[in-house]
């Protein structure tokens, strides 16, 4: 570090790394000191948008060169344990984007990695940083809607209208939807009501049918303390993109998403109208709409780094909720429900 400053440096640099590099120019603890990425007109251009003079095609030369304390992984999803384990035995933290990787044996490798380091490994899940969802869970933990007893999020999004989306839909390293997107979801709802016991899932594959992958999946899951739950991912649905999540507890109900103003608690009776009738007061609770929330996601980094802070969001966390969406995957093949195989 320099002066107190965690100097960063940016792995993949097009679509999501644009997010993070726009996000570090936020924050005055963290300065971008270089990028890189497989394709030299993205690495050049965002270069020279940010007053770099260099950048890299070759991911080992810019771990030789370093300059930098914290590398932030935005690639495709089959180079993240690649490139975490080498920025790890660099002597670099690391703050990889999520998913952590696409099968259980690839996150073992970087849980080995992580733990054999004595670097700062964080996973990138944004959604714990998207405001209404962290008030949410805030008033859960608080008890204002009593004791939860059923949870439901969705990823709904439409995958053909995203650009430079190859990599998502490589027959040789398959992205299951459920993994890639729906562990938005799977994730958030983990944060809030535990690590589910066990998972049953349906899928089908009707509307990207080109693609490698069932595009839709209902995962049905059982979570600690008799708590039940439901998560909907779809890459193909047609219409804007959301992450509605309701949370029913035994006083009340918040509704809640990541693209709105105002999340909706429902916990208290009035009495309406002539015939005194009941009915549940709607309390709209204003929140920022901060869908990725990368400012605060890299400042927690930072946080951690400078030892503000314990790590949250390590790499054993962000295995856990990839063993979740792939025991969805194995339950939706196999027509059986599921235990996940979870990291310590």
């Amino acid at each position: 570090m320099e002066n107190g400053i965690v100097r960063i440096a940016v792995v993949g640099v097009d679509s999501i790394g644009k997010v993070h590099i726009n996000a570090i120019k936020t924050l005055p603890g963290a300065k971008l000191t270089a990028v890189h990425d497989v394709v030299e007109e993205y690495a050049k251009n965002r270069a020279l948008e940010n007053g770099l003079d260099k950048w890299y095609t070759d991911y080992d030369q810019m771990l030789a060169d370093g300059g930098f304390d914290c590398v932030i992984i935005c690639s495709p999803d089959k180079f993240h344990v690649e490139q975490s384990v080498k920025a790890l035995r660099a002597g670099y933290h690391v703050l990889c984007e999520k998913p952590l990787t696409m099968t259980l044996a690839e996150c073992d490798q970087m849980v080995k990695a992580a733990k054999a380091s004595d670097k700062v490994f964080m996973v990138g899940q944004v959604c714990r940083k998207t405001p209404g969802f962290v008030k949410a869970k805030e008033m859960v933990d608080a008890g204002e809607i009593g004791e939860l007893f059923f949870v439901e999020s969705e990823y709904a999004h439409d995958y053909s209208l995203l650009g430079h989306g190859e990599w998502r839909r490589d027959p040789n390293y398959l992205r299951h939807a459920i993994v890639g997107g729906g562990i938005h979801a799977m994730d958030l709802l983990r944060w809030i009501a535990g690590d589910p016991l066990e998972v049953f899932a349906y899928s089908n594959h009707k509307v990207l049918t080109d693609w490698p992958v069932d595009d839709c999946t209902i995962s049905v899951l059982k979570y600690p303390k008799g708590v039940i739950g439901k998560v909907f991912c779809s890459i193909g649905c047609h219409r804007p993109y959301t992450m509605r999540t309701v949370l029913y507890g035994t006083k009340g109900t918040i509704i809640v998403d990541n693209t709105s103003p105002y999340l909706t608690l429902y916990n208290k009776l009035e009495i309406k109208g002539e015939n005194k009738k009941p009915e549940y007061k709607e309390e709209k609770i204003p929140v920022e709409v901060a869908s990725h929330n990368m400012s605060a996601e890299i400042q927690d980094m930072c946080d951690v780094i400078q030892g503000k802070m314990p790590l949250e969001i390590d790499a054993v966390q962000g295995a856990n909720s990839v063993a979740l969406c792939l025991a969805a995957v194995e339950s939706a093949a196999t027509g059986l429900p599921v235990k996940p195989h979870y990291f310590k």
